[in-house]
């Protein structure tokens, strides 16, 4: 069954939009959210044209996933991802199909909960620099991309507008409190130790993965998104080097596109090409399927799924 990308769930759902991001819309359904996934696709800051077929529906399988397989060791927001169980709320079950979640309502710690198993992006930036990443010093003489001795907690402080900005965890134990910044970070480094150990059975390196979390009832919760390509950088095993610029399993497509495209980054680009379109979609689909084992554009049938 082939699906039509969805840019917005904008008069889809029969509830108060909360908040559009970049990729997710949140909707107000009184006791709890409602998360819609999209399709959008963004780089650099921007949102692009067109959207990506299935991108949003890999998003949400891979979290749905990944919420229920680690739930024993960390508690998450998820209530259910049933359309059919949001009733009239849903105005066209068929086109929210796959991409939605309804969640408890959490008050959202901001801090980005960020853990580096290998040196890499933004980290191998700092190193080269100041041989150290927020503040951990790390030994001499290591290589782009190389693997860490321990995995490293990295955090960032959450801005709704511009980058998120990286803190020392001293920093962050200044806005949080020492305790439950030493919660999330026990909780972060556990969740990368599972994660990174199932990804290598599958052939996969898990170089870095970012959380948010929140508090329900005093609980610290797993909420937003887990080990989706939007928010862990995930490497083939076959393709890892040293010292160069490992293509990535996610929207790598798109940002080598632009790259080389003369695009200024200071003004919305023109849409992308049908093939890098075309390339992004196959490659969200490929992790999805080397992960779950499940292909969205295969298994997607017009019922829903229930947790």
């Amino acid at each position: 069954m082939t699906r039509q990308p969805l840019p917005t769930a904008a008069g889809l759902v029969g509830a108060p939009l909360v908040y559009k991001g970049k990729v997710r819309e949140l909707y107000d359904l009184g006791e709890h959210y409602l998360i819609v996934v999209t399709d959008r696709i963004s780089a650099f800051d921007y949102v692009l044209e067109p959207p990506v077929p299935y991108k949003g529906i890999v998003l949400n399988t891979l979290s749905a996933f990944w919420f229920d397989k680690t739930a024993a060791i960390q508690p998450n927001h998820v209530v259910h991802t049933d359309v059919a169980k949001l009733g009239s709320v849903a105005k066209d079950p068929e086109q929210l199909e796959g991409r939605i979640m309804v969640t408890k309502k959490a008050q959202r710690i901001d801090i980005e909960c960020v853990v580096r198993g290998y040196i890499t992006g933004g980290g191998w930036r700092q190193y080269r620099q100041s041989q150290a990443v927020n503040g951990i010093p790390l030994p001499p003489g290591l290589r782009k991309n190389e693997k860490l001795p321990e995995p490293i907690f990295t955090p960032a402080a959450k801005n709704d507008v511009g980058h998120d900005e990286d803190i020392p965890f001293e920093e962050m134990a200044r806005r949080v409190g020492a305790e439950l910044a030493g919660e999330l970070r026990e909780r972060s480094l556990k969740l990368y130790d599972f994660a990174s150990r199932y990804c290598e059975e599958r052939g996969i390196i898990l170089a870095d993965c970012k959380f948010e979390f929140g508090l329900v009832d005093g609980q610290v919760v797993l909420i937003d998104e887990i080990f989706t390509p939007d928010a862990s950088r995930f490497w083939a095993k076959d393709r890892w080097a040293l010292d160069i610029e490992i293509d990535s399993m996610d929207k790598e497509p798109v940002r080598t596109y632009l790259a080389g495209s003369g695009w200024d980054k200071n003004s919305k680009p023109d849409p992308l090409p049908a093939h890098v379109v075309e390339e992004t979609t196959r490659r969200y689909l490929d992790i999805c399927e080397r992960l779950t084992g499940e292909n969205p554009a295969e298994s997607i049938t017009g019922g829903g799924e229930t947790r």
